[in-house]
This record gives C-alpha cells, sequence and structure tokens, in this order.
C-alpha cells in the first residue's frame, strides 16, 4: 500500500471535516451540524474501508461497486435540485462515468474473470450520505454535494490507486488503473467547483487540495 497516499488522503479529508464544521460550507448548513458532522464521520471512515479494498480484491469490488450506485443517485439528486449550471453539467459527468465504470467491473464479475460477488445495494454508511443529501435546504444543496463529492473522490482516489499499484488480482488492477484517471479528474472538479462556491458566498474557507498531487 502507498502510505504516503493514504496519509495525505486521510490528512485532507479532517482538514474538509474541520473545514466543514467552521463554515458550515453554504450558508444554511450552519443550523446543521449534526448532518454536517456525520458527513464529516464518514468521511473519516471511507478513508479506513477504502485502505483495506486497496490491497482486498473483495474489498475492493465492493467498494468499487458501492461507491458507483451512491454517486450514480447523489449526481441524479444534483440534476434535479442544483439550480448551477457548472454543477449539473458535473453531475452529469458523474452519472455517465460512474454508469460506465459500474458496467465494466460488472462484466468483470459476470465473465468470471474477477471471483468475487458484487453487493447488491448501499451500505448504512452511503444512505446516510443520501439521506443528508435530501434532507438539505434549497440554499444548502450545492454546498453539501460538493463537500460529499470531494470527500467521496478523496476516498476513491486512496481505493484505485492503491489497488492500481498493490493488489492482487491482474484483471482488476487493469481495471482500477483505467478508472483511476477520470476519479481524479471529478476529485479536481469537484475542488475547483466548492472554491467558486466558497468564494460566491464570501466564506473564507476552501477544501482541501487533491492528494494526487502529493503522493504520487
Amino acid at each position: 500500500m502507498n502510505r504516503k497516499l493514504v496519509f495525505a488522503a486521510t490528512a485532507a479529508v479532517f482538514a474538509l471535516a474541520a473545514c466543514s464544521e467552521k463554515s458550515g460550507g453554504a450558508a444554511d448548513q450552519k443550523d446543521k451540524p449534526v448532518n454536517v458532522a456525520q458527513d464529516a464521520a464518514g468521511a473519516a471512515t471511507g478513508l479506513g474501508t477504502a485502505a483495506v479494498g486497496a490491497i482486498s480484491a473483495g474489498a475492493f469490488v465492493r467498494d468499487a461497486a458501492i461507491g458507483d450506485m451512491y454517486e450514480i443517485e447523489a449526481a441524479k439528486m444534483a440534476l434535479a435540485r442544483s439550480k448551477s449550471k457548472d454543477i449539473k453539467d458535473f453531475a452529469e459527468m458523474l452519472v455517465k462515468d460512474h454508469t460506465e465504470s459500474s458496467g465494466k467491473l460488472k462484466a468483470l464479475v459476470m465473465s468470471g474473470q474477477v471471483k468475487e460477488t458484487l453487493p447488491t445495494e448501499m451500505d448504512e454508511r452511503r444512505k446516510g450520505l443520501l439521506d443528508n443529501l435530501r434532507g438539505s435546504g434549497g440554499g444548502d444543496f450545492d454546498g453539501r454535494f460538493l463537500k460529499q463529492q470531494t470527500a467521496a473522490h478523496h476516498e476513491a482516489v486512496v481505493l484505485f490507486d492503491g489497488y492500481k499499484a498493490t493488489g492482487g488480482d491482474p484483471a482488476l488492477k487493469t481495471f482500477a488503473a483505467e478508472v483511476s484517471p477520470k476519479i481524479h479528474m471529478h476529485l479536481d472538479m469537484a475542488n475547483k467547483l466548492d472554491v467558486a462556491a466558497v468564494q460566491h458566498t464570501g466564506a473564507d474557507t476552501a477544501p482541501p487540495a487533491s492528494p494526487a498531487s502529493n503522493a504520487q
């Protein structure tokens, strides 16, 4: 496992959690500290499971598949609720790319190239993230969505880059290498959109930079 990658990503997500607690993301977020804390705790937990998935084929398949499920549902929610064209464009990209990733992983399993079991539903952590997103107010939604996306893609960077480097299944290593560039692109876009949102609302904090720049 690339320890530098894990440590950098862990530090970044805890910085994100502190940032969220201080500024609350969007303006309405300040009225919902419990939900903010739940999202931050979920992000930290996700890094731990991603580190395991980076060295275990079964855990990698589970987390990659569930990550795709969560990303698609969150993005569909953004398409329905966001008023921002930039966020809608980003959400459309997420639906397209994660649907494609999900299809590739399913094909590997169904063909027998990967002898692991695909999950049939999301775990409670991702369901909780979607519940928090679903329950956000109108002015709160975009900020919450971007904070969740930044954290989710930090987690995915650890999962995919880790398995690409140290995983034991050749077919999954190839899959991880194919998907990884899009995950990094999504993370960069989420960061840029979140910075723009912070500047627009006049907050004095910004999300952490991608761990990729320091973890190659």
